[in-house]
């Protein structure tokens, strides 16, 4: 990420610096560079495996301790890392607000089809408002939660490909 030409993140900071305050969840959050940067403005909770710095609540992001309905934006950057990942979906839709957004940046090569990854959203109870595929390293998904999650839990695991790292 350090040598793309454009870190994801920045691109969460920056739409977040230009909104009222709101309640945010940083899932998979890493060091924690969202709440540093905009905590201030908005409640960022800031949640990953392992806990960096004082920022972050290190958790499951499939169970993180947030009540129903409490936040107004959950944010997966770089972060949907299982191939389980509709379980981190439906923990999204649990704790966002009727009408509260999901953002997604993920990598393009991890996402085999955009449209049947953007279905099976759909079917976890958000509406797709935006898609950016212009940047050759990721696509950038914007959805509205618009109803609860269906009870039965599906998986569709082909997906997303799994996160394999180079050596460089």
């Amino acid at each position: 990420v350090e040598k793309w030409p454009v870190n994801p993140v920045d691109i969460f900071i920056k739409q977040l610096q230009a909104c009222k305050p709101l309640v945010v969840a940083d899932m998979g959050c890493g060091e924690a560079k969202l709440a540093a940067t905009v905590g201030k403005i908005h409640t960022v909770h800031s949640f990953d495996l392992v806990a960096y710095n004082s920022l972050i609540t290190p958790c499951n992001i499939a169970d993180v301790p947030l009540a129903n309905s409490t936040v107004d934006v959950v944010i997966f950057c770089l972060a949907l890392m299982g191939t389980d990942f509709i379980k981190f979906i439906r923990e999204a839709n649990r704790i966002l607000r009727t009408g509260g957004k999901l953002k997604i940046a993920e990598v393009v090569s991890r996402i085999s089809e955009v449209d049947a990854f953007v279905s099976e959203l759909e079917l976890q109870g958000f509406e797709l408002k935006h898609k950016d595929t212009g940047n050759k390293m990721f696509i950038m998904l914007e959805f509205v939660k618009t109803k609860p999650s269906p009870a039965k839990l599906v998986e569709n695991p082909g997906l997303l490909k799994p996160c394999i790292y180079k050596r460089r």
